[in-house]
């Protein structure tokens, strides 16, 4: 929780708050499911909520896997098992056609209020072979393009977890939020009520 730490809240979790339950992610973008998730906890919780969905777009696989990342090799496949199935179908496909982003959308449903939503995109381009031996998912075949002079591109399961903090998709969605709860607070208004 340290992308968040400094909002003008008490983090708490769904475990913490003895919430169980999945909620199904069956919209058909990242916003639908974060939103979905957010209103859903919302109402369970009684408290202001933060969810959000998450995933890998690849422009040579017409968007896929997109919202289906964390299934896209059947319901209860494994990392290892979506990564091999990615790899397996980017066979062939030519350098320049293997761009591809991350994507995050962060719905922040508080109560009494409409569901508000913060966004963050990293771009990259899907290796022929995984690389690095941190992250997760499918950060060891996304190379995130080079920002700035001092970060070359690099796989994300090379990056530590600072670094992806600071540069993730998640992380940039997550601020966002952050930032909106701080303002908020700033003009007076409660988040919470």
């Amino acid at each position: 929780m340290g992308i968040l730490s400094g909002c003008p809240a008490r983090l708490t979790t769904l475990e913490a708050e003895e919430i169980s339950t999945q909620v199904g992610e069956t919209g058909l973008t990242f916003e639908q499911n974060a939103i979905l998730k957010a209103a859903a906890y919302r109402e369970m919780s009684g408290l202001a909520t933060l969810a959000d969905d998450s995933g890998l777009v690849v422009d040579a696989l017409d968007g896929l896997p997109g919202v289906r990342s964390a299934r896209y090799a059947g319901e209860h496949a494994t990392d290892l098992d979506n990564l091999e199935k990615l790899l397996h179908a980017m066979r062939g496909v030519p350098p320049e056609r293997r761009t591809a982003r991350f994507e995050c959308v962060v719905a922040l449903a508080l109560p009494g209020r409409d569901i508000v939503t913060f966004a963050g995109t990293v771009e990259g381009t899907i290796a022929c072979q995984p690389a690095g031996g941190a992250g997760f998912g499918y950060d060891p075949v996304f190379v995130l393009k080079g920002v700035g002079n001092d970060r070359p591109a690099q796989a994300m399961a090379h990056m530590s977890i600072a670094d992806k903090a600071d540069l993730s998709h998640r992380g940039q969605a997550a601020r966002n939020a952050a930032d909106w709860l701080r303002r908020l607070a700033m003009l007076g208004n409660s988040p919470y009520n």
